[in-house]
């Protein structure tokens, strides 16, 4: 009776035999498409993946050996050393294990029968490669194990990126900043609250619309232009409806919209104003 080797043991005779061997790589810089179908005879083979964009996806059919991902912005930055790293497996994503590869120490991630979930997974750049390696099953269903993932910011930490991170107001400077470099930038009121499993999803409605890197806020309004949508919190945030003007400024991760700094408008218009007199603002916004 055969046992599975454990990926500990696993993985140092997995990189002699792809040192040994033609390891492929991916062509496309941003995403990667493979099948296990062509490394029959030789599944224990690695292949190592490069991928080198700020987001994109992996697709493995039919798992077989093991891949390393690794996962790098495509400029060279002291700043890059401060990113995390989000992954969301599709829904119905199976077959293999997904592990961080630290100088060949790992620490599992992502179980076979978790995936499944679509639940995000962050972690640091700092922590590693992702090791994927195939779980042996006996039967010969189709499977496959496919992700998105995205490279952000490491201001808060990973966790802030899976709505676990600490709900804390943010400073003026923070603000100031935010408003220049954040996924979405926006005036409005909250509208409705609601609890879902993990975070809150905040019903807004948008007077002005500064700034969006994706269409999450849709328009709406025939006389008067208003926009709509949700973003999400994390549920250790006290939030309420209301009639409050706010400035939205948040990300968006894998097409949905996360809170960031949100002060009052008109505390933000003191702040700004207070900035543009000392010629400490970062950038030009037009508060008209």
């Amino acid at each position: 009776m055969l046992t599975p080797t454990p990926a500990s043991l696993l993985l140092p005779l997995l990189l002699l035999l792809c040192r040994s061997s033609l390891c492929q790589y991916s062509s496309d810089q941003c995403s990667w498409k493979g099948s296990g179908l062509t490394h029959e005879g030789h599944t224990r083979d690695v292949e190592q993946v490069y991928l080198r964009c700020s987001q994109g996806s992996l697709e493995w059919l039919y798992p077989t050996g093991a891949i390393i991902v690794n996962l790098r912005p495509n400029t060279v930055s002291p700043a890059a050393a401060r990113l995390s790293v989000c992954i969301k497996p599709v829904v119905e994503s199976s077959g293999t294990n997904i592990y961080l590869d630290r100088n060949g120490k790992l620490r599992l991630l992502l179980r076979d029968q978790d995936q499944a979930q679509g639940k995000v997974q962050c972690f640091s750049i700092q922590e590693g490669a992702l090791f994927v390696e195939a779980v042996v099953h006996t039967d010969i269903g189709r499977r496959i194990t496919a992700f998105q993932y995205e490279l952000v910011s490491d201001r808060l930490g990973p966790r802030a990126h899976v709505g676990e991170a600490p709900c804390q107001p943010c400073s003026d400077a923070e603000v100031l900043l935010a408003v220049c470099t954040n996924d979405f930038v926006a005036r409005g009121s909250i509208e409705k609250v609601e609890m879902e499993e993990e975070h809150f999803s905040v019903t807004v409605e948008l007077h002005r619309l500064y700034r969006q890197k994706t269409q999450v806020f849709a328009p709406g309004g025939v006389r008067v232009r208003r926009w709509s949508g949700h973003i999400k919190m994390s549920l250790q945030c006290g939030v309420r409806s209301g009639e409050v003007e706010f400035l939205f400024t948040g990300t968006v991760r894998f097409g949905e919209a996360w809170m960031g700094c949100a002060p009052r408008y008109k505390d933000f218009l003191r702040l700004y104003g207070e900035a543009q007199r000392q010629g400490t603002n970062p950038c030009h916004m037009d508060t008209d």
